[in-house]
């Protein structure tokens, strides 16, 4: 079975080799559809050997991303973004999957490196070569409504899951958070197609989400709710299950926020894909003095994910919380060793070793605290210097 890869770029360039080397040695063919670039994207992607072909910007994700499809010659095709990475330990596990002759798409794990919320996501990003799947909507475009389609004509086909880490994203960092502007354009992208679809669970859950982050709570509720009436699918149910509870936690309406993550806790998805209301669960608990459960939950996605760093410091929190300081401490230390870059962990870890008395051990923290805070919070940098400054302690 050939494979191809296939991607659509605009000004990548920063990005775009360590995609293509992820997946070089995978795939038999790459195609790159260039969307009006200005710097080096083009020549980057020659060099690796991808077959580059341009295409104007219709404002539609789902019409590149079907043009670039014209130009696939193999079996299968493979589809990242630019800021994403293929992981090199699930090539031999694609290589096999593809081979199944009954299956049509295989639904891979992507990782949000960074993302506040949800660590892991199911994305239909490998799929057969079939006339019939195509790519749809203008924004968040997905194979989904085509291979929907195309199984109620030809039921024999299957849909597959590798349960092991596939993608990396890295769109979530605090270097790639997207603007005001881009937000805009999402939701009046995602608004319109909603005006021609409004009983689509998906958009609903899309939209919804992209309401919380504009910080219309009502209204995102209000989608949430509505998209929960059109019998979605497991995967988008939870997603509308677990944005409402965070809607709801914004407002203040804890019951509400809890019966909620519950409720997408319960899905039948994979357990990696539960992190996020899991974890967001057991903040609510601990936030209403139920420290013991709290700890549970946080347990539970350290089971899940032993790498799950956000797990380490919300358990080491609790820890801290009843007493148990030594505890608290080789948390936080857990949390450092998978993120380095937390400064959270370090300002606990450092508040924690002062307690315990251990001064050195603490300032040491407290400078790592305040060098990455000024990276991306320097408010928070300057409150911590302050704050040491009235205590005495010279960093």
């Amino acid at each position: 079975m050939r494979l191809s890869f296939c991607m659509i770029v605009k000004n990548e360039a920063a990005h775009l080799a360590d995609c293509l080397a992820s997946v070089s040695a995978l795939a038999d063919e790459l195609i790159v559809l260039d969307t009006g670039s200005t710097d080096e994207t083009v020549a980057i992607a020659q060099r690796f050997g991808a077959r580059v072909e341009s295409f104007a910007w219709t404002h539609s994700f789902a019409e590149a991303r079907n043009a670039a499809l014209h130009y696939v010659t193999g079996d299968w095709v493979l589809v990242l973004d630019a800021d994403e990475r293929l992981v090199p330990q699930i090539q031999p596990q694609i290589q096999q999957a593809i081979q199944n002759q009954r299956a049509l798409v295989i639904n891979l794990v992507r990782q949000e490196i960074g993302a506040a919320q949800s660590p892991y996501s199911l994305v239909s990003r490998l799929f057969r070569r079939h006339p019939a799947i195509r790519w749809s909507r203008p924004y968040h475009a997905m194979i989904d409504d085509s291979v929907t389609a195309l199984l109620q004509q030809e039921p024999n086909w299957q849909v597959l899951n590798l349960s092991e880490t596939a993608i990396l994203h890295y769109g979530y960092s605090t270097a790639a958070i997207t603007g005001r502007d881009k937000l805009t354009q999402a939701k009046t992208a995602m608004e319109g197609f909603l005006t021609a679809h409004p009983n689509d669970a998906y958009l609903c859950s899309k939209l919804g989400a992209l309401y919380i982050q504009t910080h219309e709570f009502e209204r995102s509720i209000e989608l949430l709710e509505n998209g929960l009436k059109y019998s979605p699918d497991p995967a988008t149910e939870y997603e509308l299950h677990y944005h409402l509870g965070i809607a709801y936690s914004r407002l203040e309406d804890i019951k509400q926020s809890e019966a909620q993550y519950r409720a997408a806790i319960q899905q039948p998805i994979l357990e990696s894909l539960k992190l996020g209301a899991i974890n967001n669960l057991g903040s609510l608990l601990k936030e209403q003095g139920d420290l013991a459960q709290a700890a549970r939950l946080y347990q539970t996605c350290l089971v899940i994910d032993p790498t799950f760093a956000v797990g380490y410091f919300n358990l080491g929190m609790t820890l801290k919380a009843t007493g148990q300081l030594d505890l608290a401490v080789a948390h936080y230390q857990q949390a450092i060793q998978h993120n380095p870059g937390y400064a959270e962990a370090y300002q606990s870890l450092a508040v924690t070793l002062l307690k315990l008395g251990q001064v050195g051990e603490s300032l040491a923290a407290f400078r790592q605290a305040i060098e990455l805070h000024s990276q991306h919070n320097p408010a928070e940098a300057e409150r911590l210097r302050q704050g040491l400054a009235e205590m005495g302690l010279r960093l």
